[in-house]
């Protein structure tokens, strides 16, 4: 150990205090990305009574399986005051809080680098589960207290920044989503005189009203099996859209193209697969991740690109693909799979052009604000990254040992 690191054992003690009573509700479980949430575990018939009591700014990790998952689940309760997690978790706290800051230490133990070293001292097989011991005997560089709330302050102002895009990026996504199902789904698109001319004419008052709730007329479509809008008619989603292959991407060299997987953005190269505005889909996992990208980038051989062959159905696309159910399209056994055929032969209501105009003007900012969003969130977890990783050089180069 580095002579001016000291261990996480003389800083935390453990904690076992039973749900007795039963007043406490609050059932949370622990998740691999060292956060809590919602248990999902069947509790019919449990006695809750076992259970362990965790209250704010008290800790609950898994030593179990570190090796097999490469991280350690540990996570800080901040969101509640107290609530129940089962009894198979070690839940501990800081024993002084004016020498070492909880936030701080979490922060140490999101850190890639503490996960390593957890992984490297788990015994016991493939699995692996790391001793109890082992883990109060891990190192930890601990500054001042008024340095440590400097760097929590630092960190939380970029942690809460992502936080607040991904809210808003989520709030605007909802309501293109639900704008999409109001016109689209329940055909509740307001009545215009552009769109719905005859029936305007003979009833202005129905300008801006519901279209379907209004009266508008509907026809059978016998290929969707469906009552769409008079006018409107199906064809096959290949009519609106090429899909390519993405391609692999260990050639190219760090630059300012987007480079998108399955999850989102994966960094930035210096060449772009495509430079009009595309609709990705997964080939191969989590199929139903479905991403708009307005601007050049490459997407990975694991992810299809779009060729949209009319922009103007550009955002009423990518609403309609999200809503497909790809799981039940699979036709992988191991690993769930997509292809172009299935993808080809998808049934699509088309709209009026009127409509859709509509539509496009309405959501084309929405999506604009989100991408914005996004590539700022990329930039700000690479520098949350950074301050990470830098803590213990922060320590050694700036900080006496207490």
């Amino acid at each position: 150990m580095k002579s001016n690191y000291r261990k996480i054992g003389d800083f935390i003690q453990l904690v076992d205090i039973r749900n007795k009573d039963l007043k406490v509700t609050k059932l949370l479980g622990l998740s691999i990305s060292k956060q809590f949430i919602p248990s999902v575990a069947n509790i019919i018939g449990t006695n809750m009574a076992n259970y362990k009591i965790i209250k704010k700014n008290q800790f609950a990790c898994s030593t179990m399986q570190v090796r097999r998952d490469k991280k350690m689940p540990i996570a800080l309760l901040q969101d509640f005051d107290e609530a129940i997690i089962s009894q198979a978790y070690p839940v501990f706290e800081v024993v002084d809080e004016t020498i070492l800051n909880p936030e701080y230490l979490m922060m140490w133990f999101s850190r890639s680098e503490f996960d390593r070293h957890a992984c490297f001292l788990a015994v016991g097989g493939v699995r692996g589960s790391l001793e109890w011991e082992d883990f109060l005997d891990m190192p930890i560089p601990v500054p001042s207290i008024e340095k440590q709330l400097e760097i929590v302050k630092e960190y939380n102002t970029i942690v809460n920044r992502i936080t607040l895009n991904e809210s808003l990026n989520q709030k605007l996504e909802d309501t293109a989503q639900a704008l999409y199902k109001h016109w689209f789904v329940d055909f509740n698109f307001p009545i215009t005189k552009e769109s719905c001319p005859e029936l305007v004419s003979g009833s202005p008052e129905l300008e801006g009203e519901p279209y379907k709730s209004s009266g508008g007329q509907m026809e059978y479509n016998a290929k969707l099996d469906v009552e769409i809008p008079e006018g409107w008619e199906d064809t096959k989603l290949s009519e609106l859209l090429e899909v390519k292959y993405g391609k692999d991407y260990k050639h190219l060299e760090v630059g300012d193209i987007p480079l998108y997987g399955s999850g989102g953005i994966m960094g930035y190269f210096n060449k772009a697969l495509y430079e009009q505005p595309s609709i990705l889909i997964p080939r191969k996992g989590s199929l139903d991740n479905i991403l708009f990208v307005d601007e050049p980038f490459w997407s990975v051989d694991t992810m299809f690109y779009t060729i949209i062959k009319d922009e103007s159905y550009l955002n009423y696309l990518f609403q309609f693909l999200k809503k497909i159910d790809y799981y039940s399209l699979n036709v992988g056994s191991a690993v769930p799979s997509m292809t172009t055929k299935v993808l080809n032969d998808i049934s699509i209501i088309l709209p009026l052009p009127t409509i859709l105009e509509h539509y496009e003007n309405l959501t084309s900012k929405m999506f604009r604000i989100v991408k914005q969003n996004d590539r700022q969130d990329f930039i700000l977890v690479e520098l949350a990254s950074t301050i990470l990783s830098k803590m213990s050089k922060v320590e050694i180069e700036h900080e006496n040992i207490i």
